[in-house]
C-alpha cells in the first residue's frame, strides 16, 4: 500500500506527530511518500492509496498557510480517497480539524480514522497514540 504523509509544522509539534505516523506506516510495510505541503507534488501524492494531511492549528483555529494552498491543488480531485487528517494545537478544541474533515468529505473522500489532535509537543504517549493512528489510518 502506498501512503502520502503530507504536513505543515511550524514549531517542530506537527512535524513530530508526521515523523511517528510515516515511522508506523512503514513498520506496518507501507510504502511512503513523505514531506511538507510546501514541496509535495500534488500528482504524486494523489497516485496514493491513502492520504494522511497534517497540519497544526494557525490563528484562529484555520490551517496553516502552505497546507491550505496544498489542499486546494488536490481538494477537486478527492472523490473515492481515503483520507485521514492529523495536526497540533495550543488552545481551542480542534475546530479546524472538523472543518477540514467536512471540506474532505464533501469531496467524496472516505475518512478512514477519527482525526488526531495532540496539544503542543507530542509527549510519549502522544507518539504512541500517533502510531496507533498509524495503523488504523492507513490500513
Amino acid at each position: 500500500m502506498k501512503v502520502a504523509v503530507i504536513y505543515a509544522s511550524t514549531t517542530g509539534n506537527t512535524e513530530a506527530m508526521a515523523n511517528a505516523i510515516n515511522e508506523q506506516v512503514k513498520a506496518n510495510g507501507g510504502q511512503t511518500v513523505f514531506g511538507t505541503a510546501d514541496s509535495a507534488d500534488a500528482q504524486e501524492v494523489l497516485s496514493c492509496d491513502v492520504l494522511l494531511l497534517g497540519s497544526p492549528a494557525m490563528g484562529d483555529e484555520v490551517l496553516e498557510d502552505s497546507v491550505e494552498e496544498f489542499f486546494g491543488q488536490i481538494e477537486g480531485s478527492l472523490s473515492g480517497k481515503k483520507v485521514a487528517l492529523f495536526g497540533s494545537y495550543d488552545w481551542g478544541d480542534g475546530q479546524w480539524l472538523r472543518d477540514w474533515e467536512d471540506r474532505v468529505k464533501s469531496c467524496g473522500a472516505t475518512i478512514t480514522a477519527e482525526s488526531l489532535k495532540v496539544h503542543l509537543t507530542p509527549d510519549d504517549s502522544g507518539i504512541a497514540e500517533c502510531k496507533a493512528w498509524a495503523s488504523k489510518a492507513a490500513a
